[in-house]
């Protein structure tokens, strides 16, 4: 008798061939890398939606979700927005910095988006905004161009990108908290595995 355990006859697993655990955050040079081949292909909707990604720390769920009037009154996107998340039901705030307003500025007079429209639309008739599996195919597509593996970096890689420069620079884990809206300064630090990240950073600044 085969064991509830054991895969069923020809069925793959579903994490075959999958890099399993935490995606890394991007680089510097690797956002301005995306950012600049973005703008230079004049891919609007995709500089805004990078720019947000990044600024927002917010997971894919959330972030393809907003709406114009979440980060803009009228035509002035604002400096800090706020939102309820999805999985936590708490609000979590961010901030939108100069260059990613400019670019979801362009895109809403671009698109002509109104104020209460999806701001990343799907230009599938059966999803009214671009679902989260479209979003981590954009992201693979960005990863993609730069020379990076698109089976190691993911959506969440731009989630953790900007808190990870925070935490390298402050050491601040409670800001990051407050930016990521976790509940618990626990989910933090396994978040960005600062443990590890700081045991192997005092080691390798010891000499014996």
């Amino acid at each position: 008798m085969q064991s509830l355990t054991d895969n069923p006859p020809n069925r793959v697993p579903w994490n075959k061939g999958k890099l399993i655990g935490q995606k890394p955050p991007l680089k510097l040079k690797e956002i301005w890398a995306i950012r600049i081949r973005l703008q230079l292909a004049n891919r609007l909707r995709d500089l805004a939606l990078f720019n947000l990604a990044i600024d927002s720390k917010l997971r894919g769920s959330d972030l393809v979700k907003l709406r114009v009037s979440d980060v803009a009154h009228g035509t002035q996107v604002v400096k800090r927005a706020m939102v309820m998340q999805q999985k936590t039901k708490q609000p979590v705030q961010f901030e939108i910095t100069e260059q990613s307003r400019d670019a979801i500025a362009d895109w809403i007079s671009h698109a002509k988006l109104r104020n209460n429209d999806y701001l990343f639309k799907s230009r599938f008739t059966n999803s009214p905004h671009i679902s989260t599996r479209q979003y981590a195919r954009i992201v693979e597509s960005w990863v993609s161009t730069i020379g990076l593996d698109p089976a190691v970096y993911g959506t969440h890689s731009l989630r953790r990108t900007k808190v990870s420069l925070i935490y390298r620079r402050t050491k601040n884990l409670r800001a990051v908290q407050l930016l990521l809206g976790h509940r618990k300064l626990e989910s933090t630090v396994r978040y960005l595995g600062v443990e590890v990240d700081d045991a192997l950073e005092m080691a390798e600044q010891t000499d014996i």
